[in-house]
This record gives C-alpha cells, structure tokens and sequence, in this order.
C-alpha cells in the first residue's frame, strides 16, 4: 500500500486529502482425501488457486470551524484468480478476471453542542468471492460466482455527558445486497455456493453506558451498567432457488433482536463482580424459514482480582459461571443442513476460573 497526502489548514478550515493505490495477493494450495479413520488415505483433488486484488483510492476530508467533517471518497477494485488443477484431471492454468467496480462514498457528522454529534453516510460495497467459495469442499472449482455488490445507508447520533458518566449511541441502517452468496449442501454433506439473488438489510443499532457511581476513595468504586439492543429487519430480495422463490423470507442465520446487559461491580484492590444477560431471538435455519432455532437467555457470572501483587509480580485471578440458567440452545447452526441437521448443542451451566501473570 503507498499513497500521497495533501494537507491544507486554516483558522477554522482544515484539509486532508489522499491519493493511493493496494495491492494484495494470495496462493493457495488445496488437496482432498479420503478419510481412513482419521488418516489421509487416496487423494481426491489437488489445485492451486491465486487471487489477486488491487485497487486505486482518493480520499477529501473537510473539517469546517471543528464542526462539520465531511468525507468523499472513491475507490477502483481489480480482482482477478486463476487456478491449476493437478488431480484427478489435469487443467493447464486459467484465469478469471471480475468487472471492474467503482465504489463511492459519502459521509458527514456535525457536532452540535460538547455533547451531541449527528452523522450521516452512503457507501457502495464489494466483496468478490472468497477462495473458500470459489473451490469449496465439493471439490469443484466454481467460475460461475458473481462478486456480492451493495448499496448502504446509515444514520445516526451519539450523546456523551459532559463528565463522560453518560454515553448513549444510536444508529438505523439500510443495505441493499445484490448476487448474495449463499452456502448450500451436497448429499455427501460437502458444501457448494451459488448467487441467489439479494437482500434487503434494515435495521437499529442503540448502545448506552451509564456509571451509577464513580467514587476512588469508598469501599465501592464504580458502579456501570451497560445495554445494547440491535433489531434486524432482514429480508430476501428477488432470491431465487431453483423453482423456489424465496422473496421475503427473513434472512436464514439472523435473529431479529439481541439484547445484552451487562453489570460491573467494581471494589477497592481491583476486585471486581460483572454480571451479563444475552438475549438473542429465534434464527431461521433454512431460506425456506420452514425451521427456526429457538430465542434463548445466557446469564453469566464472573468475579476477580485485577491486581494481586505477590514478590512485585502482577497476579489476575478470576472465576466464573457460564449460562447461570443452564438454558438449552443451540450455537454454531448449520444453516441449510441436508436432512434438518441444523443443531450443535451448546453447553449447559458450566464452571471456569484462571490465572493471567504479568511480569
């Protein structure tokens, strides 16, 4: 990565200006076998896939009388992979180059007062397929992936009091995703991606910390407490599967509320008691929305000793309950899974502690 810069500053005008380009490469050699009780047995495939990426970048920022900042910006992508299959059939050396993509954006934020501050921005995204996607476990090379492109929009506001007591952030959301990259599933349980269509991603992001008490002399030296609450409105958007039409469906692997609150105690000799509740609703496990994991609570339970001194050696101790509640739920869902195998039980109540050393 190399890039100039412009500087430009005045009594209540400043200027930043950059001009650059990146590169970034990588290689990849991939092999499959058979699996002979945990042992490599007779070879499947073997490739070598590189992928390039470069693109070119200008940057404006505005910074007018220390209020209003304002960025535009403007990026070119360049992608490109080629591939070598060595087994079982040999394939000389291909490349697949993607279409160029011109990425805008613009954002603003003006501070209205020490402690408000509104802010505004509209980007287009890109994501090219990853290795991972192009020659996933099917053992296929897959040319026929189009690369994710999208539009976003979001607004926001973020208050913070004066003695730094109180902050409070908000944030609504829009993106709209074309050629969405979905995972899909063989009968073998090896795993293929396709283009299905789009997505339609809106949303509210709302985050508040507040400390209760802040006192370095008592028994008690902080009180904080800590919430933050995301609702996603996610839908398929033109999303098409074969003769089925999934247009509308909530968007397979996204709940559409999380709640998580969080308690900190905090004692004199850096003891302290924190306490968290996760609340996350129910995921749809397959685009069809025909199956949902259920919503599920996680309270946990930690307490320690930031700072136990022993012969000048700096000592962390903690312990800890997870899942206080012992609720049954489901973590790391296979989303699609052949046959409904969505399911990977997460572990019940359980019990940690544990020791950091700093020297």
């Amino acid at each position: 990565r190399t890039f100039v810069e412009f500087e430009h500053s005045k009594e209540r005008f400043k200027l930043n200006a950059q001009l650059g380009v990146e590169s970034a490469g990588t290689k990849t050699q991939v092999k499959n076998f058979d699996n002979n009780g945990g042992t490599p047995a007779a070879m499947q495939a073997s490739d070598w896939i590189k992928a390039n990426q470069d693109f070119a970048f200008a940057r404006i920022n505005f910074d007018i009388d220390q209020k209003l900042l304002v960025e535009l910006a403007s990026s070119i992508n360049f992608f490109n992979y080629s591939y070598e299959r060595f087994f079982p059939t040999a394939i000389t050396s291909q490349q697949r180059k993607f279409t160029n993509q011109l990425m805008p954006k613009l954002a603003a934020s003006y501070v209205l007062d020490k402690t408000f501050t509104l802010r505004a921005s509209v980007s287009k995204g890109y994501s090219p397929p990853t290795i991972a996607e192009v020659r996933a476990s099917d053992n296929n090379i897959n040319n026929n992936l189009q690369a994710e492109l999208g539009w976003n929009y979001e607004a926001g506001l973020r208050y913070n009091s004066k003695n730094n007591r109180f902050y409070a952030n908000a944030n609504i959301f829009q993106f709209e995703l074309q050629d969405a990259i979905v995972r899909r599933l063989n009968a073998n349980d090896t795993e293929y991606f396709i283009n299905a269509g789009g997505t339609r991603q809106r949303g509210l992001e709302l985050e508040t910390s507040f400390w209760i008490l802040r006192n370095e002399v008592s028994l008690i030296r902080g009180i904080q407490f800590r919430s933050s609450y995301t609702f996603n409105h996610f839908r398929f958007k033109d999303f098409q599967n074969g003769n089925s039409n999934f247009t509308g469906n909530k968007l397979t692997g996204v709940p559409a509320n999380v709640l998580i609150n969080n308690f900190l105690l905090e004692f004199k000799r850096k003891i302290y008691l924190f306490a968290q509740h996760n609340y996350t609703g129910a995921i749809p496990l397959n685009d069809s929305n025909d199956d949902f994991a259920k919503k599920y609570n996680i309270v946990e339970l930690k307490a320690g000793i930031e700072e136990l001194k022993i012969n000048k050696i700096n000592i962390e101790l903690f312990l800890g309950i997870n899942n206080l509640l012992n609720e049954k739920y489901s973590l790391g869902n296979d989303l699609n899974a052949l046959g409904n195998r969505f399911y990977n039980s997460a572990a019940g109540i359980n019990f940690y502690s544990g020791l950091a050393v700093k020297l």
